[in-house]
């Protein structure tokens, strides 16, 4: 092959695969379902009922959001208002409006719960609730809720216990759970749509730092399934979080409601 030839072939397949990286995320049906939270029962009600929804299969990626911003310039970290995201928000980004090659496939992070919001709204998506977010992380890789296997319980808990890398992996790495989902545990904390009702704290003085998780006591006796202790970790990363905090392992993904029509079905 001609060495001009080799070039426009090699710009080509770097284009078609930054292109396959900018992708969304494929969406996964999430069936309705009852089962038991690890928050408090309201009205003493002790299982949640969740409709039927749809979840990314993967957190968002820098690519992803890359794209986004290019459409949503008002979001780049040069332009976005104060009110809307801190200092952190994209600080490790090679530009304002680009992560660099090495980012794109890992989880975008240092993004706050308005531009996650703004990001999945652009999709016609949302955040997903915690319930939604905690009924899909219930799931090990054979059961829809597989928290009673004291072997995945200490595998989640290994992924937890692990020293923060100072690069995150890139998503798609885990094993994909019985409903298809993959990365839930052990790639990033993420944000969720009904990030107030986290607040578990009676004291909001008590929220501070984003990177130092801060868990209440008398919180934590209020709550079920105390032995849950990876999803309680989560409970307590999302209560010391305003929505205009950034982390540096805060990502997300988004969430749709309903399932998907079968395939030749009418609406």
């Amino acid at each position: 092959m001609k060495p001009h030839a080799a070039a426009k072939f090699a710009r080509a397949a770097l284009a078609g695969a930054l292109l396959a990286a900018a992708l969304p995320a494929l969406a996964v049906d999430i069936p309705a379902g009852r089962f038991r939270s690890v928050l408090p029962p309201a009205q003493g009600v002790k299982e949640v009922t969740v409709a039927a929804f749809q979840l990314d299969r993967t957190p968002v990626t820098n690519a992803e959001f890359a794209r986004f911003l290019r459409e949503r310039p008002e979001w780049r970290r040069d332009r976005v208002a104060r009110v809307f995201a801190d200092q952190g928000y994209l600080k490790h980004w090679r530009t304002h409006e680009a992560p660099g090659a090495a980012l794109s496939r890992q989880p975008v992070v240092q993004v706050s719960w308005f531009a996650a919001s703004a990001y999945c709204e652009s999709r016609g998506a949302r955040l997903p609730t915690w319930y939604e977010w905690e009924y899909a992380a219930a799931a090990s890789e054979t059961r829809r809720d597989g928290r009673d296997d004291p072997a995945w319980k200490q595998r989640i808990l290994a992924w937890y216990s692990r020293p923060a890398s100072a690069s995150l992996p890139e998503v798609g790495g885990t094993p994909a759970n019985a409903y298809g989902i993959q990365d839930l545990h052990g790639v990033v904390w993420e944000w969720i749509e009904d990030l107030g009702a986290m607040m578990i704290s009676g004291d909001n003085r008590e929220q501070g730092d984003p990177d130092i998780m801060k868990f209440c006591g008398a919180g934590a006796l209020t709550m079920e399934e105390k032995d849950n202790y990876a999803t309680l970790m989560r409970v307590a990363m999302l209560s010391s979080m305003q929505a205009s905090y950034t982390a540096a392992t805060m990502g997300f993904r988004c969430a749709t409601d309903g399932a998907r029509p079968p395939a030749g079905s009418r609406k």
